[in-house]
């Protein structure tokens, strides 16, 4: 699921603090806006398989 709001790609440099919004761009600055959100998994994740197997065990 992806999130609707969004932060300043620049906030760091040009902000005190982080400066979120629902545009594609940033309303104080104008610098584009990215996804808040984390990412939900790491496809390269080395120990996945092993964590879905212990969440099917445990379902049993």
């Amino acid at each position: 699921m992806r999130s609707d709001i969004r932060v300043c790609s620049a906030w760091r440099d040009r902000h005190d603090r982080p400066v979120y919004t629902l545009g594609s761009t940033c309303p104080d600055c104008g610098a584009d806006a990215v996804n808040s959100a984390p990412a939900p998994f790491d496809p390269a994740d080395p120990y996945g398989k092993y964590r879905r197997a212990l969440k099917r065990r445990e379902r049993e």
